[in-house]
C-alpha cells in the first residue's frame, strides 16, 4: 500500500541526517541502544509506526509523556539500495554501524518504552527479494535483534516482494526461524487490505504461513488506499479477513480474531480517503468487542495537524490533513493497550474535524437513549452499545437481530444492519 515513504515524498539523505541529528541532539541518547526487558505484548500490539530518520520524526519521549505510549514500531529495514543480503535502514543506512536509530531507542527505553522494527513497507528493494532463502534472511534479520536487543518484529510485506511467491515464501520462513530461535519474541505479519479483508497475493501469504505451520502472533491487514472511507468499510473488510483466517487455518471466529490485527492511516489517505478520530474510535470498540490481537496506524509522523488544516486537500508524511490535536490518534492505541491517556480519552477530540465522514458523524452524533421495548422480552437496543452479529434487541415494539457487528446503527434505518423478526 502507499505508506508515504521517502520513495513517494520529498525526502533527501540530507534531511534525514538532519532530523537523525535533532533526535540525537534532543536526546542525548549514546551509539548503541541498551537491551531492556520486554514489555508486555499488549504494548507491542498497539505500537504505531514511526519513521527515525525521515518524515520529520517528533521526539518520541515528547510523545510518551503527552500520550503515555510505551512503544512504537519503527519503520522500515530494507536491503541495500545497491543489492546484498545486509540489512539497512531505508536501504542506504547499514544497520551495523548505526548509531542515530539505536539512540533513539536507547532514549525511548530510558523513558520505560521499548520498540518494535518493522521490515518491509511499501516501495524499495525487500530482504527476501535478495537473500537466497529463509535461513540468510532470517540471518540478516538476526542482525537487527542482536544490534538492538529487540523483543518484538513486524514483517510488513508490500509491493513490489508481495507479489514474488519466493520472496514471501524467504519472509515467512524467517519469521518463523527467528521465532524458534528467539524464544518470546514477538511477530506480527502485516499486509495490504482489500474491501474482501486481502487480495490474491495475502491469501498466498495465508497459505505459505499455513504450508510453513508458522503462526505468528497477529496478521494484521491495513484497510486504506483501497476503496475505502471511514470505518463502516474498515470493519466489514476485519469480518471478511476474519473469514479468511478461519478457512485457512480452521480456526473459529474468535481464535481468528484472537490472531487478527488491523493498521490503519490516520487522516487523509495516499488516494484521498478520510479516516477521523471518531472513525478510530468505533475501529477501536469493535476490535476492543471482538477481542482482536493488534491495533495501530500509520503514523506518528502525521499525528499532528498542517498548516492550513487541510493542507490544501493533500497529503502528507509529516501531518494529517484533517483538524486535530496533537498525538490525538496516538492516543487510541494507548488506549487498546490497556491505559489511559494522562491528557484524557481521546474521543474528547473526535470532533475536532468539521467535515467527518458519513459513517463517522453518525457514530459520534449517536443519541445514547435506548428504544422503546414495549412488551418486548429483549433487552432495548442503545446507540451506545457494540453489538455483535446475532445479537437480538427490540426497539419501536419489534425484535431485531443484528446481520454483523454495529454500533449506533437504527434497526430499521438505512444501514440495514437489523433483520425485523417482527412485533413482539
Amino acid at each position: 500500500m502507499f505508506r508515504l515513504t521517502p520513495n513517494r515524498i520529498v525526502a533527501t539523505v540530507g534531511a534525514a541526517a538532519l532530523a537523525a541529528g535533532g533526535l540525537l541532539a534532543s536526546m542525548g541518547g549514546s551509539a548503541q541502544a541498551s537491551t531492556t526487558a520486554a514489555l508486555g505484548s499488549n504494548w507491542y500490539a498497539a505500537a504505531p509506526y514511526l519513521m527515525p530518520l525521515d518524515n520529520n520524526p517528533p521526539n518520541p519521549t515528547d510523545v510518551m509523556a503527552a500520550t503515555g505510549l510505551k512503544a512504537f514500531q519503527l519503520a522500515f529495514i530494507l536491503a541495500p539500495n545497491g543489492g546484498g543480503c545486509s540489512p539497512t535502514w531505508g536501504g542506504t543506512a547499514p544497520v551495523s554501524s548505526d548509531t542515530s536509530v539505536a539512540s533513539t531507542i536507547s532514549a525511548i527505553r530510558a523513558a520505560g518504552g521499548d520498540v518494535s522494527v518493522s521490515i518491509g513497507g511499501y516501495g524499495g528493494t525487500k530482504l527476501g527479494q535478495t537473500c537466497s532463502d529463509p535461513a540468510s534472511t532470517a540471518a540478516a534479520y538476526q542482525q537487527v535483534i542482536d544490534k538492538y536487543g529487540l523483543h518484538a518484529m513486524d514483517f510488513d510485506l508490500e509491493e513490489p516482494e508481495y507479489e514474488n511467491s519466493t520472496a514471501v515464501a524467504n519472509e515467512i520462513g524467517a519469521a518463523q526461524i527467528l521465532q524458534r530461535n528467539n524464544p518470546g519474541l514477538y511477530i506480527s505479519v502485516t499486509t495490504p487490505g482489500t474491501t474482501s479483508g486481502t487480495g490474491w497475493f495475502g491469501q498466498q501469504m495465508l497459505n505459505q504461513a499455513k504450508t510453513d505451520g508458522f503462526t505468528p502472533n497477529n496478521f494484521s491487514i491495513m484497510p486504506f488506499d483501497g476503496g475505502f472511507n471511514g470505518a463502516a468499510s474498515q470493519i466489514s473488510a476485519l469480518q471478511q479477513f476474519n473469514t479468511m483466517l478461519m478457512n485457512t487455518f480452521g480456526w473459529n471466529s474468535a481464535t481468528a480474531y484472537a490472531h487478527e490485527g488491523i493498521s490503519m492511516m490516520n487522516g487523509r489517505s495516499d488516494s484521498g480517503e478520510y479516516f477521523y478520530q471518531s472513525d478510530f474510535q468505533t475501529v477501536l470498540n469493535f476490535a476492543e468487542s471482538n477481542h482482536m490481537a493488534r491495533y495501530t496506524f500509520w503514523s506518528v509522523n502525521r499525528d499532528r495537524q498542517c498548516s492550513p488544516p487541510d493542507n490544501n486537500g493533500q497529503t502528507s508524511g509529516t501531518c494529517s490533513s484533517v483538524t486535530q490535536n496533537s498525538w490525538d490518534f496516538t492516543k487510541y492505541d494507548v488506549e487498546f493497550a490497556g491505559a489511559t491517556p494522562p491528557t484524557g480519552t481521546p474521543s474528547a477530540s473526535a470532533s475536532a474535524s468539521p467535515t467527518s465522514s458519513p459513517t463517522s458523524t453518525a457514530s459520534a452524533s449517536a443519541s445514547p437513549t435506548s428504544g422503546g421495548g414495549g412488551t418486548c422480552t429483549a433487552a432495548p437496543w442503545n446507540s451506545t452499545t457494540a453489538y455483535n452479529g446475532g445479537a437480538v434487541v427490540s426497539y419501536n415494539g419489534h425484535q431485531w437481530t443484528a446481520k454483523w457487528w454495529t454500533e449506533a446503527d437504527t434497526p430499521g434505518g438505512a444501514a440495514g444492519v437489523w433483520t425485523d423478526n417482527g412485533p413482539c
